[in-house]
């Protein structure tokens, strides 16, 4: 996801049917951790017990460690950097002409929005919530999360599903936090394991964001999505980059032990709360 989330005009180069289809659009670059990640063996026998609710296809974590990857130095150094809430849900771009939808796409995978029967019906159903909401602009390239009941457990807890877009995540989801203490690997360790609460949920479901902190009903978020407008944008120079506490050796430790091959290193673990 190197390219910006922000509404932007249809690619004129998109072969426009006579019916107002499109073809294929170029999907939403995936996202890179702006720390290297290595691979580390688990407890087996953990893994068959607790690796499915874990998120763990094969047994080993794939830790986020305290290098910065080459070119992500932005991330801690640079002061226009913002952190803003990763949603949860499926990547879903949409594409709109005269208020029109005239394309939907997951991924790679064109979504036919009048299979009504056999479909994926729910994923329509987002983008007519998000009209409702005033979340689509009448013409242009959109991208954006769908969010709901059949969408990654429905952290939100919402009765019908939604789609969210990134140019207003970017808005409305900025963490000031992030800019109220040292940036260090650890500091967003701790920050990530204890004070990082879903901003969304709080606002889809009437609680005030100054008091989502000590509401256990708020959910922590799944990660944030790292932005910075003032960096280059040539190859090499990434302007996004993304952090999950699931990359995070505390994410696991309570229910899965991992094998360190030579013993546990002080930045797998947080400092307390």
């Amino acid at each position: 996801m190197t390219e910006e989330a922000k509404t932007k005009p249809a690619d004129p180069g998109l072969v426009m049917s006579s019916l107002g289809g499109i073809g294929l659009v170029q999907d939403f670059p995936k996202v890179e951790c702006p720390f290297v990640r290595k691979s580390f063996p688990v407890n087996k026998e953990h893994w068959k017990r607790y690796g499915a609710s874990l998120g763990l296809r094969t047994p080993e974590v794939y830790l986020a460690t305290p290098e910065i990857t080459p070119g992500y130095e932005w991330v801690l150094e640079h002061p226009a950097t913002t952190a803003v809430e990763k949603l949860h849900g499926t990547n879903l771009a949409v594409v709109t002409k005269n208020g029109r939808l005239v394309h939907l796409q997951n991924r790679q995978n064109i979504i036919d929005f009048l299979q009504i029967m056999g479909g994926k019906s729910f994923l329509v159903e987002g983008i007519f919530a998000a009209a409702g909401r005033d979340y689509l602009e009448s013409d242009g390239l959109q991208f954006g999360e769908c969010l709901g009941p059949k969408l990654n457990g429905n952290l939100y807890e919402l009765d019908q599903h939604l789609w969210y877009p990134f140019a207003k995540a970017r808005e409305s989801l900025k963490y000031s936090s992030f800019h109220k203490h040292e940036k260090t690997y650890d500091n967003l360790s701790k920050w990530f394991q204890h004070f990082l609460k879903s901003m969304l949920y709080s606002r889809l479901n009437k609680i005030p964001i100054s008091k989502m902190f000590g509401d256990e009903r708020v959910p922590f978020a799944e990660g944030v999505i790292f932005y910075n407008d003032e960096v280059s944008s040539a190859p090499g120079k990434p302007r996004m980059a993304k952090l999950r506490r699931d990359m995070f050796a505390w994410f696991y430790t309570d229910k899965i032990e991992i094998l360190w091959p030579e013993g546990p290193p002080k930045w797998a673990f947080s400092v307390g709360g």
